[in-house]
C-alpha cells in the first residue's frame, strides 16, 4: 500500500494543467509524455496529464483515483481494468504501436540485435537500465525480447530496474549506466541518447497502447478520445515515432 501511495503521489506530481473549457484527467504511460504533451497543446479543452508506469496507473484506477481517461502501454493492464468493470463500455481503442530499442549515449556505434550480440561485454562494468521487468510494460517486453534472443541469463544480474521507462531512459541519458532497453520513441525524445539497434519485432509481444474512458466518465472523456483519433493528433504521434494503428 505504501508503494501504491508513492506511485500515486508521483503521478499527481507530474500532472500538468492545460487551458481550455472542461477539465479531463488523463492517466498516461510515461512513454507517452513527449507526444501527449504536444497533443495537449493543440487540444481545445482543459487536460490534467498524470504520467507513470502503466502498472502503477492501473492500480491507482483500481483504488479509485480520479481519472477520466487511461492511456496505457500494455493491453494486459487494460484487460485487468476491463475485467474489473472499470472501463466504460465501447470506449476502448488500441491506438498506437511502438518499437523496442537498445539505447546508448548519443554518437555510440550502432549494433545488430540478435542472438550473437554480446550484450554483457558491451556493458563492461556497468549495468543495463530497464523498467520494472515484472510489472511495467517496457520492462516486460524487454525481458521477453532478451529471453527470446538468449541474452537474458547473462545480463539479468546486472539489470538496473526503474519505476518506468522514462526513468530507465534517464539513467542512460545521465551516464549512470551505459545502455538501456527502452521504446524507440523514448530514445528519439532525448538528444543525449541514441537508439543503437532495434529489437526484432518477433522477439516480444506486439507493443500496443490502448486508451479508454474510465467507467462513469465516458461523457466527459468523449471529446478528448475523439480528438486522439483525428489526423492532427495522428501526425503528432507519428512525428514522435509511434505507429498509428488501423481501427
Amino acid at each position: 500500500m505504501r508503494k501504491l501511495f508513492a506511485c500515486l503521489c508521483f503521478a499527481l506530481a507530474l500532472a500538468r494543467p492545460v487551458s481550455g473549457e472542461e477539465q479531463v484527467t488523463v492517466f498516461a504511460a510515461a512513454s507517452l509524455k513527449t507526444a501527449l504533451d504536444e497533443v495537449a497543446n493543440v487540444y481545445d479543452g482543459k487536460l490534467v496529464l498524470s504520467y507513470a508506469g502503466s502498472s502503477a496507473l492501473a492500480r491507482q484506477v483500481q483504488q479509485g483515483a480520479p481519472a477520466d481517461v487511461v492511456f496505457l502501454a500494455n493491453t494486459d493492464w487494460m484487460d485487468v481494468l476491463e475485467r474489473d468493470g472499470l472501463i466504460a463500455r465501447d470506449t476502448r481503442t488500441e491506438l498506437l504501436g511502438n518499437r523496442l530499442v537498445l539505447a546508448g549515449p548519443a554518437g555510440a556505434d550502432p549494433v545488430e540485435i540478435g542472438p550473437d550480440l554480446d550484450l554483457a561485454a558491451m556493458l563492461g562494468e556497468g549495468r543495463l537500465a530497464m523498467a520494472l521487468v515484472e510489472a511495467v510494460p517496457a520492462g516486460i517486453y524487454g525481458k521477453a525480447a532478451l529471453e527470446t534472443l538468449g541474452l537474458w541469463e547473462a545480463v539479468a544480474p546486472r539489470v538496473a530496474q526503474a519505476d518506468n521507462v522514462r526513468a530507465a531512459l534517464a539513467l542512460v541519458s545521465l551516464g549512470q549506466v551505459p545502455l538501456g532497453v527502452v521504446y524507440a520513441t523514448d530514445a528519439a525524445a532525448d538528444p543525449a541518447v541514441d537508439a543503437l539497434g532495434l529489437f526484432p519485432e518477433d522477439s516480444h509481444p506486439p507493443i500496443r497502447y490502448p486508451v479508454a474512458a474510465v467507467e462513469g466518465r465516458a461523457g466527459r472523456a468523449a471529446p478528448f478520445l475523439a480528438f486522439l483519433q483525428t489526423p492532427e493528433a495522428a501526425a503528432i504521434f507519428v512525428a514522435q515515432g509511434f505507429s498509428v494503428l488501423d481501427h
